[in-house]
């Protein structure tokens, strides 16, 4: 009888014991970006760019460059890759095209991809910068002549958190 109940104590007091106290959990950089004039957090795990991939604290990853399609691209070519607007002077954060939405496993969103494939936005004039929040006001301001989109080769796998950080 003493016997078992040395044994009912000192069994879990040994599992205890052999419980992992290690923290699984990893510190990332989080970045805010613009999406439809509202603010979304993100990390950066893997880019195509050596240079970008130090900056961004990622995984250099040159493969992702066969995501990207040949160009002219057709219409009707669907791809995994998303636009993301970057703008190489830092002038202001990125703009993403897509985000999900809602954020998180309900989302409704079928063009959301966490693979981006960068568009720089070079201003013409600096007198004339003002922040930009959307692909739309990109895009007209592209067609207003304020700002040139140049398209790099460069893709990111920046996935969009399913919550807002502050």
């Amino acid at each position: 009888m003493l016997s078992r109940l040395v044994l009912l104590i000192a069994f879990p007091l040994w599992l205890v014991g052999c419980a992992s106290t290690q923290d699984n959990s990893a510190r990332l950089p989080v970045f805010q970006a613009s999406h439809d004039g509202e603010q979304v957090a993100y990390i950066t795990t893997d880019v195509s760019d050596r240079k970008m991939a130090k900056e961004m604290q990622a995984n250099y990853a040159p493969r992702l460059r066969d995501a990207i399609p040949r160009y002219p691209k057709p219409p009707q070519v669907k791809t995994v890759l998303e636009r993301v607007y970057g703008f190489p002077n830092k002038e202001q954060q990125n703009i993403f095209a897509s985000a999900p939405a809602p954020l998180g496993y309900l989302s409704q969103d079928r063009h959301y991809s966490p693979l981006w494939l960068m568009y720089w936005v070079v201003w013409q004039n600096p007198q004339e910068i003002y922040e930009l929040t959307s692909e739309e006001a990109v895009l007209a301001a592209e067609e207003a002549g304020l700002v040139r989109i140049e398209r790099s080769d460069i893709v990111v796998n920046c996935p969009v958190l399913p919550f807002l950080t502050e």
